[in-house]
């Protein structure tokens, strides 16, 4: 059994408590319009070029077997190349080979209180994988966590359920008509699917909700989200401000970024009051 990977991170602080191992699944089922990892959307591999590096030496072109007049995916160009203005983002990996790179850090885990997270992209979306290398994880006594926008049928939680410790579920806003807006697709399904694990899932549960500013940042959208969350059986919440840092792979995959204003921490710190007031019931 295999899955496409793009990246496993190790030593992140991030992605859940303690030191953790992140394993980024490529391919995803939204199209958020502000995403920094736009390189998880497509599942297949891809060639990120990065225009700045290159000095136009030719080296890819003398190593492409079609003469760079289209792409197999060989890799052969990205070898070549001396300054790294090319690369191959994602293959295929093993059961095997996830595992061993989740294993060289399990000392850490075990003092800092960490483990891994899969996240994407949507991890989900390849859940076969996910619910073996889950059950590895579990045999081994590593802790995991699974980072998801939720946009899956309700069945493929069921399935990851006994081998999960966390689940990091991500809320990007309460209005249907706005979620299509920002990712091409309704809520409708993550919120009803983010009830059912707040009823049924016995492990941990973090929101995390990202404040994009110009889209999400309202006090009225904020206000709904909180709401929502205050009817269900979850008290971790995360507001998590917009960056920047993911514009420039736009333009290596040969797309366009869309600007969005990140948000001012005065306003994040704003918000964040508004949403423990709500909570607290005031």
């Amino acid at each position: 059994m295999k899955a496409i990977i793009f990246d496993i991170q190790r030593s992140s602080f991030v992605d859940g408590p303690g030191i953790r191992t992140t394993v980024f699944f490529k391919g995803c089922n939204l199209r958020c319009k502000w995403c920094h990892n736009p390189e998880s959307q497509i599942i297949k591999p891809q060639i990120m070029f990065y225009k700045s590096k290159c000095i136009s030496c030719g080296k890819c072109r003398e190593a492409c077997p079609n003469n760079m007049e289209k792409c197999d995916m060989c890799g052969k160009c990205t070898y070549a190349c001396p300054n790294g203005a090319r690369r191959i983002c994602g293959r295929e990996y093993t059961i095997s080979e996830v595992l061993k790179e989740i294993l060289k850090d399990k000392a850490f885990y075990e003092t800092s209180g960490g483990g891994v997270t899969f996240s994407g992209g949507e991890c989900m979306l390849q859940i076969d994988f996910l619910e073996e290398i889950l059950k590895k994880c579990k045999e081994n006594k590593v802790h995991t966590a699974v980072d998801t926008a939720g946009c899956i049928p309700w069945e493929y939680f069921l399935k990851i359920m006994p081998y999960t410790n966390l689940f990091l579920y991500d809320v990007k806003c309460f209005s249907d008509k706005l979620h299509i807006l920002g990712t091409n697709y309704s809520n409708k399904l993550i919120l009803e699917n983010l009830k059912k694990l707040s009823d049924e899932f016995l492990g941990d549960i973090i929101i995390r909700i990202p404040v994009i500013g110009g889209f999400n940042d309202d006090t009225a959208e904020i206000r709904k989200i909180c709401g929502f969350i205050k009817s269900l059986r979850i008290k971790n919440t995360e507001i998590l401000p917009y960056h920047k840092m993911g514009e420039y792979k736009y333009e290596a995959l040969g797309m366009k970024a869309l600007k969005y204003k990140v948000p001012d921490p005065k306003e994040i710190k704003r918000l964040k009051e508004v949403f423990c007031n709500i909570q607290q019931g005031e």
